[in-house]
Parts: structure tokens; C-alpha cells; sequence
């Protein structure tokens, strides 16, 4: 993008920019024919049907900026609206079909150009590309000899009503073939492991998005003043996702000063920030749909207190416990049991919670403070696909090339009110909220925490 010399003043600041060293991506249309090949492996004589992004309005006639469903997108690189895929493994002819919109010169000087259905199937790689107008005329000839429809009733009652149309319509009419679809099968199940292990380009568009987030978090915590306002250092954070080619937040950001980071997703990002105060941001951008993830907590005035010290160390430690769990075999419930255990036995030290660690914890009692899970899959989604538990209740382990977010936390609310049996917590407590987040991925070895350049110390968030 920039070369390693190049600079950009961001708010009259000198913050370099992307090594140009970085390469670009161009469409990988063979990475999505092996992933298609993958799914029509699994489906064996089914049809799988995958629908694109709807469009959505965000008042009126305004509409969000379009933001194309991942699975589509993983198996297609298409990203246009009003858009259908079909994977029949079983057809003689047309294995990958794409239904798309036709292009339209009056419409297009409006809202942008379009593929159409000629370029579509060139670029794309489909055995055949239809106008989406054209969806119920020849979908049939892609169902009627499939064993089973895999389909996801998404947010298009539209398109879900048709395709119950089309089963049922084909199913009524079994007898006088003796093929078609006999159950419907949802297609995001397909997509769940698929997507849990990341290739390596993935890994490359994940590295790209956490290291310009890593530049913005690096440069939040340089400029964070009492007197400033969260929004402002929201502004030039997304500001360096835009400057550094990225779409923009992975999710909205939060910036969350003094009591705001005991709300998990504060997003007004409003307050002045005052001598004191911590300053947890969460924040991470988008590049090419990939996301990542990043949350730190530092003192705004450049020192912590007493009892802020004493929590962040205690939230590090049980990062550094639940990191140290991640690794190939591990069952995905072990860092995430790592980092409770670890907060939980620091509260009773503190005073914070009364009883036994162990009874605590199956008690629940540690949720009063660290109520939400450890972490999650990351790529695609935030929130990423992957089954967690096997069918009996157990945990899926880790694989390698797993990408998953590390990212315990003690929130003391000001208005915390304890259970029966449980402590008063001394005002000196109250309003602190502390959050530490890594994206760790999965290796060989053991794992390797991504998002490493955006230091965590207590040393590094001092000055």
C-alpha cells in the first residue's frame, strides 16, 4: 500500500503506515472452487442452495452499505445482492450455477455497476449463470433428481417461501420420478467446520486486518487525554482502518471510558474523559470481510490506581493462563475454565467473593463480575462459525488453524449489589471494567497470538 518510508500525519502526529512489503489479494477463484469441491464432497446426490446478503434499509429509502453473507461469499467471492448460488454435484452438466442480476444501464448510474450474467460466469467460474429473475424457471432441473436440499431460511421470506415451494412441489410429484429432494437440510451446518480451520490465505487477510488495528490501538492509547472525548479517539481509530485499505470497523467500536467499560457493549462512545479513568477500547477492522478483534484497558492519565492495578494484573493473569490453554487437542472449554478459575480464586483473595473457588465457580457466583465467555472463532464473522460440542455434550478440541479470541474480564458495576451470602464491595472498587483481548491462532506447536504488537504489560500501559 505505503512504502516502509511513507507517512501520514494523523492528527498532527507521525504514524507510518503499511509496509508495502504486504502483498495485495486478487480474486482467488481456484481457493473458492476447492471449497465448493469440498462442499459438494459432503452433500454426495444433494443440491446445496446459498443465497447472498439482502439488502437493508437504514431509514426510508437510504440503505446500509452492502455487506455480503460470509458463506456466499466463502464459496463464491461474489459480492452483489439479489444473488443465488447452487452447488448440484449430481447434474451432468451444471455443478456451481449462479443466478444474478442482469445488468441494467439506468440502474447501474444509480447504485453501481454489476457483473451481469456474461462476466459473471467468466469471473466466477460458474458452469452456467441465469438472471435471478429466471430462479424459479430453472432451479426445478437442479432439485429434481437431488437426495436431499440444503438450504438456511435466512432473512429473505421471499426466497424461503419459494423454496418450500419448490420442495414440497417436488415432493408431491416423487412418485412419478422416483427422485428428488425428501428433506430439507439447513446449509449453514455444512459450512460450520469448513470454516472453523483457516487456510492460509485467510490467515494472510487476518493478519492484514489485526496488524492495521494493532496501528490503531497502538496509536489510541498515544494520544487518550483527559479532557478528550471517546468519540474522538474512536475517529481516529477508524480513521487509520480506512487510510490503511480496510472496509472499516469489523463491529461497531466501543471506547469506553471510566464507568462506561462496566457496560460490555457501550457503544455511545460520548463521555469526556476525566484524570482517573480507565479506558477500555474494543475495537478491530475489516479487511476483504476479515475481522479482527482487539480489546485493551489503560489509564487515561498515564497511571493506575491502587485497585486498578491490582484487578488489570489479576485480568492479564488469567489471560495469560487461558492463552497458555489454547493448542491442538485441547477441548474448547479449557481456556475459557483457565480464566474463570484464575479470576475467581483472585475475587475471594480480594475480598471481592466469599466461599470456595470450586463451588463458586459451579455456582455461578464469579458472573457477578466476569459474566460473559472467554472467547469465540474469529475470520469471516466476529463471531465465526464452528461447532462447539459433540452431539454427547462434550467439547470439540482445537484444531490447527483455528483462530479464536482470548479475552477475560472483571467488570465491578457501580451499582453492584451482592447476593445473599456474598461481600459489600467497598466503594474504591466500584466503576472499574477491564478488558484484554488477543486473537490467538491455533498451531502446530502449541499458538501464536496474532495480534502480539499491541503490547498488554502493565509496564507498556503506564507512562
Amino acid at each position: 500500500m505505503y512504502g516502509a518510508s511513507e507517512r501520514n500525519n494523523y492528527a498532527g502526529r507521525n504514524v507510518p503506515l503499511a509496509d508495502s512489503s504486504f502483498p495485495f489479494f486478487e480474486p482467488m477463484t481456484n481457493l473458492y472452487a476447492e471449497r465448493r469441491q469440498r462442499v459438494m464432497d459432503l452433500i454426495g446426490d444433494g443440491t446445496a442452495v446459498f443465497a447472498s446478503a439482502p439488502m437493508a434499509v437504514m431509514h426510508n429509502d437510504v440503505e446500509h452499505p452492502f455487506r455480503q453473507d460470509s458463506n456466499f461469499y466463502y464459496l463464491t467471492g461474489f459480492n452483489e445482492p439479489h444473488a443465488v448460488a447452487v452447488l448440484a454435484p449430481h447434474h451432468e452438466e451444471h455443478k456451481f450455477v449462479l443466478f444474478v442480476r442482469p445488468k441494467d444501464k439506468e440502474k447501474e448510474i444509480w447504485s453501481g455497476y454489476r457483473v451481469g450474467v456474461e462476466q459473471a460466469k467468466e469471473q466466477f467460474g460458474a458452469d452456467e449463470v441465469y438472471p435471478i429473475t429466471e430462479l424459479d424457471e430453472h432451479l426445478p432441473k437442479y432439485l429434481e433428481k437431488a437426495g436431499r436440499l440444503y438450504y438456511h431460511f435466512g432473512l429473505d421470506q421471499s426466497l424461503n417461501d419459494s423454496m418450500l415451494r419448490h420442495w414440497q412441489k417436488l415432493l408431491g410429484t416423487y412418485h412419478k420420478r422416483g427422485t428428488g429432494p425428501v428433506a430439507i437440510e439447513d446449509s449453514h451446518l455444512l459450512m460450520q467446520n469448513l470454516r472453523r480451520v483457516k487456510s492460509q490465505e485467510e490467515l494472510n487477510l487476518l493478519r492484514r486486518a489485526i496488524a492495521i488495528s494493532a496501528k490503531a490501538h497502538n496509536y489510541a492509547r498515544d494520544i487518550a487525554r483527559p479532557g478528550r472525548y471517546e468519540y474522538e479517539i474512536q475517529a481516529e481509530m477508524e480513521h487509520i482502518f480506512r487510510m490503511e485499505g480496510a472496509l472499516g470497523p469489523a463491529y461497531p467500536s466501543i471506547v469506553a471510558s471510566g464507568e462506561n467499560a462496566c457496560i460490555l457493549h457501550y457503544i455511545d462512545n460520548t463521555r469526556q474523559m476525566e484524570a482517573g479513568d480507565l479506558l477500555l477500547i474494543d475495537a478491530g477492522c475489516a479487511y476483504d470481510y476479515y475481522n479482527a478483534d482487539i480489546t485493551r484497558t489503560f489509564p487515561v492519565g498515564g497511571r493506575f490506581s491502587d485497585e486498578q492495578r491490582i484487578l488489570y494484573d489479576l485480568v492479564l493473569e488469567a489471560q495469560l493462563q487461558a492463552i497458555a490453554a489454547v493448542k491442538p487437542g485441547a477441548p474448547f472449554n479449557e481456556f475459557h475454565d483457565a480464566a474463570t478459575k484464575t479470576i475467581t480464586a483472585g475475587l475471594v483473595e480480594l475480598g471481592l467473593l466469599r466461599g470456595e473457588v470450586d463451588t463458586l465457580i459451579e455456582e455461578k457466583k464469579h458472573k457477578a463480575f466476569f459474566m460473559h465467555g472467554t472467547g469465540h472463532f474469529l475470520g469471516l464473522d466476529v463471531h465465526d462459525a464452528g461447532i462447539l460440542r459433540n452431539g454427547d455434550k462434550t467439547w470439540k478440541p482445537f484444531e490447527v488453524g483455528n483462530v479464536v479470541t482470548v479475552e477475560p474480564g472483571i467488570y465491578i458495576s457501580p451499582t453492584y449489589e451482592p447476593e445473599e451470602g456474598q461481600p459489600q464491595v467497598d466503594e474504591r472498587w466500584r466503576g472499574i471494567g477491564i478488558r484484554i483481548e488477543d486473537d490467538v491462532l491455533v498451531t502446530a506447536t502449541g499458538h501464536e497470538v496474532l495480534t502480539a504488537a499491541v503490547p498488554k504489560s502493565l509496564a507498556d500501559m503506564e507512562r
